[in-house]
């Protein structure tokens, strides 16, 4: 075949380069920084601070200000730096396309950026090129290209003159010429790059959760203040003074440190899950691994190895062998241990003889072996050096002399070898039905049934020379099956999964056979199996899931999953696999072990744990700062607390403590129960019940406090607002967790409850704090009696406690 020389003039290239613009992935025009800040402003629970903020401001409370400013300043700068590594998903595109293409222009071989590809451009393609934009091939010699990053399939595919070349896959092996026919946004990438912009991710399970609630709150805080307010003034208190009491009922009603608790809990979190190799790009993505409900995960390179193997033959004598190895590595076994110098060795010499591709060893930077060359041949070297043979070796005891390459219309190659003894070794791979008959087809019908590609080797021994056309007549050697392994530990993998209560989908561009065979590996049912699915068809499928109120998550390693780990709840992404998977997903796999997304699930539920466990801690002393306010005036006590007592409280309560309970340990089992119901409250599950329960309990024995105090002629506030505060203090401590035994306690919530209750009861034993806080002294007995009835209602939540708080 002559090589094609046509291409454009440097005038119509430039014509065109005006026409269409440039071959690059289109961008879209990134958010304006005011307009993130607002996004993350418009949270319901950020809006009820900033307006409480601006209240103790025109109120001159300055100190709660501040603290209320520094929470909303934290919370919106991490959100916002978020969302820009986000954003880089688009980017990451530009990235992996080819930076330099060859082209033909005015009749000459130029190499100029891919950016600067027209349509109409004839391309040259060498083994290892990426493709710079949609070719429709007009040469194709040997052409195989890699197109698992865009396909998910793990076999190159051959392409012949006519057939087309997407942008973003790579020449494996021979050489190839096309027509630019797509470029830019119009090509293969630039369709997946739409498809990832347009697929942007929602509000995580956990903020739909917070931002209701923070409705609820919010509604509930301003018109229980009003009620206090009229209350007041109804009973002759100034209104100053009563609207002070207002708003501090709001910020005490409202757990304006939810923000930092759920940051620590996720930054703890996030920590955790990097040691355990799982690194998350998006901090509340942490979370959401607890309330996923579906993994819906790539075949290639996530529960495969994504490097091709040989993982079953077929001696000429009939016999069965299952190899075994990691991925191009040349070393492995064999079961049952093969004879040396039997039937099998002769068929892995032969497929090491009739092949292009090599090993290449591990350097710096790249650990693992690797393919040069076609990844089934390579797969094939491998199998030799596993059964005991030395490539180099059997090579050069072989040379070749002649050879017929592989055609697509014939199904098969043949190479000639000149031995030793001066005869000379034809031999021929290809398709089964070509080459063997009998059993041995029966047997190759069987390995295709599992999945496998299969391949049948022939061979014959000559004293003369061979023309490969028309070789003497072959023996067959025997089959071998190839096909892209099952991770080490993927079915352990999956079986964690289903104790968890999360159901594996598996999601492939692989034949349907080809999946079904993975699938039974791992003990996934064919109704769980999507085979032959392109980019868009994912995205469908997730859709479908999670309009059915399902959770998602989505592993993946290529460009074609990038558009579907955005529109998942949480995208998962192999470290070793593109980076424009990579930059699209949620949490990055460093190990590429997917049994990690089982440990990141157990820590997003712990997290989730402590998020209401905490929940329940502050909203019980709201509450119960709500009903004594209420409750006081029907009680002979027209103010219960003053305002800056119950700034106090609220600060020494929902500070330290409240920020501790964020670095609970996990509860025992927090992997063996099913996830949260999707459309489940943050308080569901008992939440509420034990948040009245427990904030009447707080209610019941302050006011029993007062009035044993008022009866007694003592000062009645004062030993309200020791009781209170302790009695908060005391539910933390009663909403710990209850780990696995052997567990590392968190030491440091029982030190900041120690802290807290110290500053607590300074607030009536020293005289700077009294005069602050309009508190009077307590006797020592009295300062016990306080501390023993504010105890109960800490141990009467901790006796009935629900899981997890």
């Amino acid at each position: 075949m002559q090589p094609v020389r046509v291409g454009l003039t440097s005038e119509e290239a430039a014509e065109r380069r005006a026409a269409d613009g440039p071959n690059v992935v289109a961008a879209i025009p990134p958010r304006r920084l005011l307009g993130r800040i607002g996004r993350q402003l418009a949270d319901p629970l950020v809006a009820l601070l900033l307006a409480a903020a601006v209240i103790t401001t025109l109120l001159r409370d300055l100190p709660d200000t501040a603290v209320i400013v520094l929470v909303i300043a934290v919370n919106t700068a991490i959100g916002v730096t978020q969302e820009v590594r986000a954003d880089a998903a688009i980017a990451a595109l530009d990235r992996l396309a080819a930076p330099q293409a060859r082209v033909v222009r005015d009749g000459d071989d130029l190499i100029i950026p891919a950016a600067d590809v027209v349509r109409g451009d004839l391309v040259r393609l060498e083994a290892g090129d990426i493709v710079p934009a949609d070719l429709v091939l007009a040469e194709a010699e040997r052409a195989t290209f890699d197109e698992s990053s865009l396909t998910g399939e793990s076999v190159p595919v051959a392409r012949q003159a006519t057939e087309p070349a997407s942008a973003g896959t790579v020449l494996v092996t021979g050489r190839a010429a096309g027509l630019v026919e797509r470029v830019g946004p119009n090509s293969s990438l630039g369709r997946i790059a739409a498809l990832v912009a347009s697929a942007r991710p929602g509000l995580t399970p956990l903020q739909r959760r917070l931002a209701g609630l923070g409705r609820i709150l919010g509604v509930t805080a301003l018109a229980v203040s009003a009620i206090v307010f009229g209350l007041g003034v109804l009973a002759g208190q100034p209104i100053v003074r009563m609207a002070i009491t207002a708003v501090s009922l709001v910020v005490a009603a409202v757990p304006e440190s939810l923000p930092a608790v759920v940051t620590l809990a996720l930054a703890l979190g996030a920590r955790r899950m990097a040691h355990a190799n799982a690194i998350p790009r998006r901090l509340h993505a942490v979370e959401t691994l607890g309330s996923v409900t579906v993994i819906a995960a790539d075949k290639t390179g996530t529960l495969t190895e994504n490097r091709m193997a040989v993982q079953q033959a077929v001696s000429a004598d009939g016999r069965h062998y299952r190899v075994t190895g990691h991925g191009y590595e040349p070393v492995g076994s064999i079961h049952p241990a093969p004879d040396p110098g039997g039937a099998l060795q002769s068929l892995a010499r032969a497929g090491l003889l009739c092949n292009d591709a090599d090993l290449i060893a591990p350097v710096p930077g790249h650990p693992d072996w690797a393919a040069a060359g076609d990844p089934m041949e390579a797969a094939l070297v491998a199998f030799a050096a596993r059964c005991g043979l030395d490539p180099h070796t059997e090579r050069a005891k072989a040379p070749r002399v002649a050879e017929l390459p592989f055609d697509q219309s014939s199904r098969h190659m043949t190479t000639v070898h000149r031995l030793d003894s001066g005869e000379h070794l034809t031999v021929r791979k290809g398709a089964p039905e070509r080459l063997v008959e009998g059993d041995l087809l029966t047997a190759a019908e069987e390995l295709a049934a599992a999945g496998l590609r299969v391949l049948a080797i022939a061979t014959a021994t000559t004293p003369g020379s061979v023309d490969p056309v028309a070789p003497p007549p072959l023996r067959v050697c025997g089959l071998v099956g190839i096909g892209d392994p099952v991770r080490a530990g993927a079915p352990a993998t999956t079986e964690a999964f289903e104790q968890a209560g999360v159901h594996l989908l598996l999601i492939t561009g692989d034949h349907p056979a080809t999946a079904a065979a993975i699938g039974a590996q791992l003990g996934i049912d064919d109704s769980r199996i999507h085979a032959r699915t392109r980019p868009e068809g994912k995205l469908d499928i997730i859709a479908g899931l999670q309009k059915r109120g399902e959770v998602v998550a989505m592993t993946g390693d290529g460009v074609n999953d990038a558009p579907a780990l955005r529109r998942a709840d949480i995208g998962v992404a192999m470290g070793g696999g593109t980076e424009v998977a990579r930059q699209a997903a949620e949490l990055v796999l460093v190990d590429d072990n997917l049994a990690t997304v089982a440990t990141a699930i157990g820590e997003g539920r712990r997290i989730y744990d402590n998020i209401r466990r905490f929940l329940r801690y502050a909203l019980t002393g709201g509450l119960a700062e709500l009903l004594v306010m209420l409750a006081g005036p029907l009680l002979g006590m027209p103010l219960a607390l003053l305002p800056g007592q119950l700034l106090w409280i609220n600060l020494l309560t929902h500070g330290i403590p409240g920020v501790a309970l964020g670095a609970e340990p996990a509860e025992a089992g927090v992997l063996r129960r099913p996830p949260r119901p999707p459309q489940e409250s943050v308080l569901g599950a008992g939440l509420l019940r034990g948040v009245l329960l427990g904030g009447a309990g707080v209610t019941a024995v302050t006011l029993a406090a007062g009035v044993a105090a008022q009866l007694a002629g003592r000062p009645w506030q004062s030993a309200m607002f020791v009781v209170l505060g302790l009695a908060q203090l005391g539910v933390a401590l009663a909403v710990r967790a209850r780990p696995v035994a052997g567990t590392r306690p968190n030491r440091w919530l029982p030190a900041a409850v120690a802290l807290s209750a110290a500053l607590q009861l300074a607030g009536v034993l020293t005289g700077p704090l009294r005069t602050l806080l309009t508190t009077e002294p307590l006797t020592a007995v009295e300062l016990v009696a306080c501390a023993a009835v504010a105890a109960l209602p800490g141990l009467m939540t901790r006796a009935f406690r629900g899981s997890a708080g």
